[in-house]
């Protein structure tokens, strides 16, 4: 019996930026052709627009408010996915897979993610990195294991310097540079088109290229081991590009993602329409190795597999969720998320703070010169800078007529009726998945589940309002609906 190898690709903080997803500026040959070769997915999202947070989705299955990773695990950060959570090194190692992650890691702990084979590196050598990958295949060939490898590419991330994408560093020969003027990238709608942006956007244009090589070379090294034709491989990226108004927020510009996947006897050249949230990963490998997921009280992911050659979309896969509460540990601004074809739909659970500023993002040659920008009123793209660090309580987009995200239509009276709905369906999603950021009267409802057994009555709003403090004669809020899996019945 043919082994079911997978191979995860995981990008760092690109977007859409690929020819095959309509980019006409970019060199993404390598890419293109796996398209072309397997599905595209035009609908995929992650959870959360934080590399940590959503690389723990990806290999949990569960949003980060359930696995604990809620921000950045690096550094002074140090947010771990808890001891519990059941990952996919854990289940795919108690399968008899050969398990490895080359490159980036970024979660932990360790003992919860315990790969067979950790090559851990921060290296932009896609061509070492494709050596490691080819190593690691005829490993698993001579061994007669089936292999889940995940690679982690540094790039297209920013490094450490105020504009630079890792383009200076010294390379194996065969990686290619590959050059873009500043002139002749694609700005997209989510940024301001300035020439410090342009330049930005062009070494960003260049990670890009390398990025694509080195996938261009993993895939080689698979053909070359003779085990290609029985391996899954999913390509994708873990959030938006790192320029703000996209990174760290879940507007579509950081959470609307490239996703794609080949498939052994699937379909080629497939453009799926369909909506699928980086939770249905997990249960999407595990359903490819026939291995079912993890009993999990509030695990809601499912595998895309039998969808996976649909170009139509279909009823049962119009939404999403998404959950962010930290990137760094100075970043606290929770907020969950509903996108279906139509609307989206943000609570803003922490909507009286200043939007916070990622590091790179705030050292940005892009933020620099909008906020210096000789215009009135400031804007960052469409958005008017004020709505950008200010935002309300919550917020309603019509995705098809504003797919930018600028026209909030929560308060408008003819989309009350959409308002409610999804903000109800909001709340028993974050009741199914067990959500301490559910509040109500500006304080969490998880944590205060043993007062309201006791009797303790809370006013029905969802945040504290100074001006009206009193909970006697207010609306009282009935918390009668089931918390966790129960939730959904």
């Amino acid at each position: 019996m043919a082994k079911r190898n997978i191979l995860l690709m995981i990008a760092d903080d690109l977007g859409k930026q690929l020819g095959c997803y309509g980019n006409t500026k970019i060199q993404t040959s390598n890419l293109d052709q796996l398209a072309s070769e397997g599905t595209k997915f035009n609908q995929a999202f992650t959870s959360t627009a934080s590399c940590s947070a959503s690389r723990s989705v990806i290999y949990t299955g569960l949003h980060t408010h359930q696995n604990g990773q809620y921000g950045l695990h690096n550094g002074r950060n140090h947010f771990t996915t808890f001891d519990h959570v059941e990952t996919a090194p854990f289940l795919f190692s108690n399968q008899g897979y050969a398990t490895g992650l080359i490159g980036k890691v970024h979660v932990g702990p360790a003992g919860v993610y315990p790969w067979d084979m950790r090559a851990e590196s921060d290296s932009r050598d896609v061509a070492t990195i494709a050596d490691q990958a080819s190593a690691f295949f005829e490993k698993s060939r001579e061994d007669e294991k089936p292999f889940f490898l995940t690679i982690g590419f540094i790039d297209p991330h920013r490094d450490l310097t105020r504009s630079g994408f890792g383009n200076e560093g010294e390379y194996d020969p065969r990686v290619k540079k590959v050059d873009y003027p500043p002139d002749d990238v694609e700005i997209p709608p989510f940024v301001n088109d300035l020439p410090g942006v342009r330049y930005e956007f062009a070494e960003y244009y260049k990670a890009i290229s390398r990025l694509d090589q080195g996938v261009g070379m993993v895939m080689e090294g698979l053909k070359k081991s003779g085990l290609a034709d029985d391996t899954l491989v999913i390509f994708l990226s873990d959030n938006g590009p790192p320029f703000i108004n996209s990174k760290t927020t879940l507007y579509d510009a950081g959470v609307s993602l490239p996703m794609i996947v080949k498939c052994p006897g699937s379909a080629a050249g497939v453009v799926n329409p369909n909506m699928v949230s980086y939770i249905d990963i997990l249960p999407t490998l595990l359903d490819y190795s026939n291995h079912p997921s993890p009993e999990h009280p509030a695990r809601i992911g499912r595998s895309f597999l039998p969808v996976l050659a649909e170009t139509s979309p279909l009823e049962e896969w119009d939404q999403v969720f998404g959950s962010h509460t930290f990137h760094e540990i100075t970043n606290y601004w929770p907020t969950r998320m509903m996108r279906n074809i139509r609307y989206k739909y943000h609570r803003n659970i922490a909507w009286r703070l200043d939007f916070p500023f990622a590091a790179d993002i705030y050292g940005s040659l892009t933020w620099e010169e909008i906020r210096n920008a000789e215009t009135s009123p400031k804007m960052i793209g469409s958005r008017p800078l004020k709505d950008y660090f200010f935002r309300p309580a919550e917020e309603l987009y019509d995705i098809q007529r504003d797919p930018n995200e600028i026209r909030n239509l929560a308060k408008d009276p003819g989309h009350q009726a959409v308002l409610e709905e999804m903000r109800a369906a909001v709340e028993k999603w974050q009741r199914r998945t067990e959500d301490a950021w559910l509040y109500r009267d500006g304080v969490s409802l998880l944590f205060l589940k043993h007062h309201l057994e006791a009797g303790l009555a809370v006013p029905d709003r969802l945040d504290f309002d100074v001006a009206v403090p009193e909970s006697k004669g207010q609306p009282t809020f009935a918390d009668d609906s089931p918390w966790g899996v129960a939730a959904a019945k």
